[in-house]
C-alpha cells in the first residue's frame, strides 16, 4: 500500500465517519488502480454521508469507467437532487452535464 493510502487508512481508523477522509481514500484507491475498492468506498460515502456532494460526480465516473452506466446514471441523478437541495447550482450543472453524457 502507498504511504498516502496508509495515512488515509489510519485517519479513517481514527474517525470512520469523516466524509472528507473517506472521499480522499476512495480517490486515492482509484488513482492507484484499485477501482473495485474505490467503488466500495464511494458506496459507503453515499450511504453514510449522503450530503457529501463531491462524491456523486466521482462515484458516477468510477461506475462509468467499469462499464456500469445504468448505475452511474442513478448516482448522478441522486447527486442532482442533493445539489438542488443544497442550492449548489454549479455542482448541479456539472452533474446534469454528466447525466447528458451518460444518457447519450
Amino acid at each position: 500500500m502507498s504511504e498516502r493510502l496508509d495515512a488515509l487508512r489510519a485517519m479513517l481508523d481514527d474517525d470512520p465517519e469523516d466524509a472528507f477522509t473517506r472521499y480522499a481514500y476512495a480517490m486515492e484507491l482509484r488513482s492507484v488502480g484499485r477501482a473495485d475498492e474505490a467503488l466500495a468506498e464511494f458506496e459507503r460515502l453515499v450511504a453514510g454521508s449522503a450530503d457529501y456532494l463531491a462524491t456523486y460526480y466521482q462515484y458516477a465516473r468510477a461506475l462509468q469507467s467499469r462499464g456500469r452506466t445504468a448505475e452511474a446514471v442513478g448516482i448522478a441523478r441522486r447527486g442532482v437532487e442533493v445539489a438542488a437541495a443544497q442550492g449548489d447550482a454549479h455542482t448541479q450543472g456539472e452533474l446534469e452535464d454528466l447525466l447528458g453524457e451518460l444518457e447519450a
